[in-house]
């Protein structure tokens, strides 16, 4: 059963996502793809996670918060990728209206956790950097926690503002969604009405966390430029930078794809393309992530030397 009739409107109980492509060549292709990308994201996250519960060397402020962004990438690529994987392989996905709101709510909740937690990041680097004799005051495990918890926080904020638009919108005609999960546009689209105070709500809590998010960022790095320009040594502004590379790269991948998909005005680009950078916001990113910490930071590569060391002349 598609819906259920609710006076003179049938209200819909389940949506079909209509996926990336009807092409059943293309979409057995995708399907390998992506579940490669997939289980790549799964075992650099996971490994992220454990190297940097095992090495005491890495028991650092940057590294904790590190963790805690690879758990959040496996969370939200989680919550679309494999569904995303059943649509290629059946005719109708369908998703029910509470799973639907489960999807959407755990997406824009780790979405907002990353934000935060990205914003914590370039902080710790601002400290070290910049007040390096203050480092291990401002950036305490206290500090560190109450960082964590802010970013938690700005999650549930934003997932209970979504959440509530997600049920005030009325779904009485078309149950089929142009997109490969339940995101917020898409559904709107295809709702016969929607309150425009939750909508509003809604936009103003994700520009809010983004601008708190970015500003934090963008100031953070300003200090930092300021500061390696005025060291006198090569070496030491090369040090510095190098420090910051990993993160600002994980940064202008993640806040890129945000502003192409949710700042940009819809008509500048097609569904399509919101599509296809949607699947680079959700699946690639949280796959990539792992790699660049890894393949840009000697701490990590040495720290997993020193395990694999470990554990080759046990």
């Amino acid at each position: 059963m598609d819906s259920l009739v609710e006076g003179n409107h049938t209200a819909v109980t389940e949506f079909i996502l209509l996926g990336l492509t009807q092409d059943p060549v293309l979409r057995v292709i995708l399907f390998i793809i992506i579940l490669g990308i997939y289980l790549v994201t799964l075992s650099g996250n996971l490994c992220t996670i454990l190297l940097i519960r095992v090495s005491t060397q890495l028991h650092h402020p940057m590294y904790f918060f590190l963790s805690h962004l690879a758990f959040a990438d496996m969370v939200f690529s989680s919550s679309v990728t494999p569904n995303m994987l059943v649509n290629f392989l059946t005719d109708k996905n369908m998703i029910s209206y509470h799973g639907c709101a489960i999807q959407l709510g755990t997406a824009v909740f780790f979405g907002a956790v990353e934000c935060f937690l990205l914003a914590a990041m370039a902080y710790d680097r601002f400290v070290a950097i910049c007040n390096p004799l203050l480092y291990s005051t401002k950036m305490s495990t206290q500090v560190c926690v109450q960082l964590l918890v802010v970013a938690y926080i700005g999650g549930c904020l934003n997932a209970s503002s979504f959440s509530i638009s997600f049920f005030s919108l009325v779904f009485c005609g078309s149950n089929r969604v142009n997109h490969f999960f339940c995101d917020f546009a898409p559904l709107r689209e295809v709702a016969c009405f929607e309150d425009r105070v939750f909508i509003l709500l809604t936009t103003f809590t994700a520009a809010f966390i983004l601008a708190v998010t970015v500003i934090v960022i963008a100031i953070s790095y300003i200090y930092i430029l300021i500061t390696i320009l005025k060291m006198r040594s090569t070496e030491g502004r090369q040090k510095a930078f190098s420090t910051c590379t990993s993160h600002l790269t994980a940064v202008t991948l993640f806040y890129g794809t945000i502003t192409f998909i949710y700042v940009m005005p819809r008509s500048s680009y097609s569904t399509d393309q919101n599509k296809v950078i949607s699947v680079f916001y959700m699946v690639v990113i949280p796959m990539l992530n792992p790699l660049i910490y890894s393949l840009r930071n000697n701490e990590i590569k040495g720290a997993l030397k020193r395990v694999l060391g470990r554990k080759m002349f046990s």
